[in-house]
């Protein structure tokens, strides 16, 4: 194997991308300049340069070293977008772990950014084009995971499971106060207020009923963390039942007032969390079911000496 090694110092015309310098350098196309970054042949003042962005500056020393009959095929790139993660995809579905801070889909005031748009332009990068097709939401404040569809057929098979309550969804919840008993389960009907607010009332034919069970996962000082099984999917429940019993989530000023404060919980996010996800796939009739740990900010509460 033959090396070919180049080097070129960097005059004032060619101070900025890396890239640029190296392709000059090489006479190399864009694709196989993105291999050699990939593939380490690329050093900047001696030090290996991966991205092809880095900026350089007069009088920098770039060298690169490579086989001319290599074809040094750029590496898949990892996607990176502060909405979501991609925690499992196929032809027909994926699972994301949605951020908190982030809307499932737009309001009225037709937002943009929201993790639907975010996810349809990821999918628009894949050879099919396929948009995001929402079955189920997280509320803005609350992260974790969720199952979005590629088609019509695929959602429509997913929302009848969600119908049937045949999905396990269970949530990390952090809530003020010390929960009495170690399981339990919370049952009433929701209805929806003028300013949407949700709250426990008499059935009727404008509620909805709500079930939500609950373990105690860890007592702390002042606080609970629980475990939250859905057996039912409305909007708020969680947030309502816990708030009604007297234990509300930490940072839910809409349901919890004053008692949802802590002051070791400064985020602006609640402390709920989508932490597991079973479900149907709707083509192959298997049970798959999907994790997604703590996120940072709960986990540092949960650990935190003086919340234990």
């Amino acid at each position: 194997m033959t090396l070919t090694s180049l080097s070129t110092r960097v005059t004032a015309a060619q101070a900025g991308r890396c890239d640029l310098v190296v392709r000059e350098l090489t006479s190399l196309s864009r694709s196989r300049i993105r291999g050699l970054f990939d593939h380490g042949c690329v050093r900047v003042n001696g030090h290996p340069c991966d991205q092809l962005g880095t900026v350089v500056k007069e009088d920098d020393l770039i060298s690169v070293e490579f086989d001319p009959n290599q074809g040094y095929k750029p590496k898949k790139q990892v996607w990176s977008d502060r909405t979501f993660s991609v925690i499992f995809e196929d032809s027909s579905l994926l699972i994301v772990n949605k951020a908190a801070g982030v809307l499932t889909v737009p309001t009225d005031h037709c937002e943009a950014n929201t993790l639907v748009d975010r996810v349809s332009v990821y999918l628009s990068h894949s050879k099919k084009k396929q948009e995001a097709i929402v079955v189920h939401r997280l509320d803005r404040e609350v992260s974790g995971l969720l199952v979005m569809a590629k088609s019509a057929t695929i959602a429509q098979s997913l929302i009848e499971q969600f119908k049937h309550r045949k999905p396990e969804r269970v949530y990390a919840a952090i809530v003020a106060g010390h929960m009495q008993a170690e399981t339990g389960t919370f049952r009433s009907h929701l209805a929806t207020g003028k300013n949407m607010d949700r709250f426990s009332a008499p059935p009727s034919a404008d509620t909805e009923l709500a079930i939500t069970h609950y373990q105690i996962s860890k007592r702390m000082r002042n606080t609970t963390l629980l475990d939250v099984r859905l057996e039912t999917g409305r909007r708020h429940q969680i947030r309502v039942h816990l708030a009604g019993a007297g234990h509300p989530v930490l940072g839910d000023p809409r349901y919890g007032n004053r008692e949802s404060r802590h002051p070791n919980w400064t985020q602006k996010r609640l402390a709920l969390h989508a932490r597991s996800l079973t479900l149907v796939h709707p083509l192959t009739s298997e049970t798959i079911t999907f994790e997604s740990p703590l996120p940072i900010e709960m986990q540092r509460f949960v650990g935190h000496p003086s919340n234990s």
